[in-house]
């Protein structure tokens, strides 16, 4: 009886362990952006619109107080979704934005462009880096070659200046990509330029006559947000897949990482351990039987 206990003991311990080993769920991480993923626009002194702009996503301002030229009060601008000026709501945003800026400005960078032109090139996944400021002449086109969670970082030591027309295309996009602009300054966007991803300036953001964000986030820190018949939107098609504020999050250290993509399922060798004792409890099992049965 004792040894029938035992063994139906470890049989369930084994079980048990595969059990957990298959179940374990992926461990889950903050967000990037936290809540000022709602946010379209955030500025921290004013916000201040001239024309028919649309801000779609929330607009709001903290520490500042004076957001101009929205339809609370008056137009001629429009925003779609909520006007926080300032609250609760605009201090978290604001204290989430500025968390993910500083994780950003950390990561180590894969390809060093100071000095050159973004215009007229297609980048790949990764990390870019400027020791001072950036310019953008022309067509910049982000590959995504397909992957989930892929992610485009850009740390620009002071500004980012558009020219007029250019723009920022995204193809071969997976699920979940990430488009992250960490400006050391401001940023003015030249007329009619047509830009994608989250832009997070120091100071301020300028958005010339019809330069337009059609996904992604204007946060300026420590400065002013200036628009000029504009459209800016942080939602951009069906869920947050297609925002542009993926493939990184905060792991348990407080670090901007990839997103991984490794699902929960145990390695090959652990499975072989699990299987070979699984074995070894049926065949001692089978002896035991074989025992017993002589015995009598």
């Amino acid at each position: 009886m004792r040894l029938r206990m035992k063994r139906k003991y470890l049989m369930i311990s084994a079980i048990g362990a595969l059990s957990s080993c298959l179940c374990s769920p992926t461990p889950v991480f903050a967000l990037l952006l936290g809540t000022a993923e709602s946010f379209a626009v955030l500025g921290s002194s004013t916000v201040t619109n001239t024309g028919p702009s649309i801000v779609t996503g929330d607009l709001g301002i903290y520490p500042g107080t004076a957001i101009v030229g929205f339809d609370d009060p008056g137009g001629p601008g429009t925003v779609i979704g909520t006007i926080h000026g300032p609250d609760g709501a605009s201090l978290q945003a604001w204290n989430d934005a500025t968390a993910a800026r500083d994780g950003l400005q950390n990561m180590m960078f894969t390809s060093d462009l100071t000095g050159e032109d973004l215009g007229n090139r297609t980048l790949a996944p990764g990390v870019y880096h400027f020791d001072t400021s950036a310019e953008l002449t022309g067509p910049l086109i982000l590959d995504a070659q397909g992957f989930d969670h892929a992610f485009w970082v850009f740390l620009i030591g002071s500004t980012l200046t558009t020219s007029p027309l250019s723009s920022v295309t995204l193809i071969n996009p997976g699920s979940d990509n990430g488009i992250f602009w960490q400006i050391g300054s401001s940023a003015t966007f030249g007329t009619g330029t047509l830009f994608l991803g989250n832009v997070l300036a120091d100071q301020s953001v300028t958005l010339t006559t019809g330069a337009d964000i059609s996904c992604g986030r204007v946060f300026a820190f420590n400065g002013a947000v200036t628009m000029d018949t504009n459209d800016i939107s942080a939602i951009c098609g069906a869920g947050p897949s297609f925002s542009f504020s993926g493939g990184l999050e905060f792991n348990q250290n407080g670090d901007v990482v990839p997103i991984s993509n490794v699902a929960a399922v145990p390695e090959p060798a652990t499975l072989a351990l699990l299987g070979l004792g699984l074995l070894g409890l049926r065949f001692k099992k089978k002896r035991f039987k074989e025992e017993r049965r002589s015995s009598c």
